[in-house]
């Protein structure tokens, strides 16, 4: 699948959270959406998601728009993870997570076997097997963060679309969602993950995309991730550094000669 944005310019008031922003993103490949708070991440999943209008501009999937994909096809396709990671339901984790099927289902139908296959396999994954009997409301943050990066997996969908999915997560579930949704993009899938965290995204991704006012001031592999890059778009300097073949990239002080310490 190739989900195409062009020109996409959404405002809020006077403040434009997109301007103008174009981009490509593509099956196969695992992109970090980065930049500073503000850039305009939220809003340009939620575009591409179809559930944010845009002032102008428009994100087309294999080449249709939204409207003529319809919103059925484009549910399926398209799987997003929101940011907030609430849930009001009063329904155990493993409804929850089949609530992922619900796009490739008839109304009122029950579900198929394969289905029923899609949530264990997303239940497994995620690694919230033995909660699925639990009250999702009961959950702790990390642990509703999990159920719901399963559900979104549950959708079995040519791209996700994932809003800070490690936000929640204690060091060792962040190490292993980032290596989910790599393997994800390594069996076909498209996977898009806002992430705050330039040593995980410069480590695990493919590609980063950095964002700063609803422009794209950066496209390419971590490498793009630059020290001009950096103090430009977040204001900090970095260390970096290579551990088993991989690069990374610590945040470390803050840019500019009177801003040390």
């Amino acid at each position: 699948m190739r989900i195409a944005a062009r020109g996409l310019v959404v405002r809020f008031g006077e403040r434009a959270a997109l301007a103008g922003l174009d981009c490509d993103l593509v099956s196969g490949e695992l992109v970090g959406l980065i930049g500073p708070n503000g850039a305009g991440k939220t809003t340009l999943l939620r575009v591409l998601a179809g559930l944010q209008r845009t002032d102008s501009g428009e994100a087309r999937y294999d080449g249709r728009s939204a409207g003529e994909l319809g919103r059925a096809a484009l549910a399926r396709r398209v799987a997003y993870l929101a940011q907030s990671g609430l849930s009001h339901w009063p329904l155990s984790v493993d409804h929850v997570v089949a609530l992922g099927r619900l796009p490739h289902r008839r109304p009122f139908s029950p579900p198929s076997a394969a289905d029923r296959a899609a949530v264990e396999a997303a239940l497994a994954a995620a690694e919230v097997v033995e909660l699925r009997d639990r009250p999702i409301g009961s959950l702790s943050g990390g642990e509703r963060a999990r159920a719901l990066l399963a559900r979104a997996l549950a959708v079995e969908a040519e791209m996700l679309l994932a809003d800070e999915p490690v936000a929640a997560l204690d060091p060792l579930h962040q190490l292993r969602a980032m290596a989910l949704l790599r393997a994800a993009a390594r069996k076909g899938a498209g996977v898009v993950a806002v992430l705050h965290d330039l040593t995980l995204a410069t480590r695990f991704c493919d590609r980063l995309i950095v964002l700063a006012e609803g422009r794209v001031v950066a496209d390419g592999p971590p490498s793009a991730l630059t020290d001009a890059v950096l103090a430009e778009t977040y204001g900090v300097t970095a260390l970096r550094g290579e551990r088993d073949g991989e690069a990374f990239v610590v945040p470390w002080r803050a840019a500019g000669p009177n801003l040390r310490d």
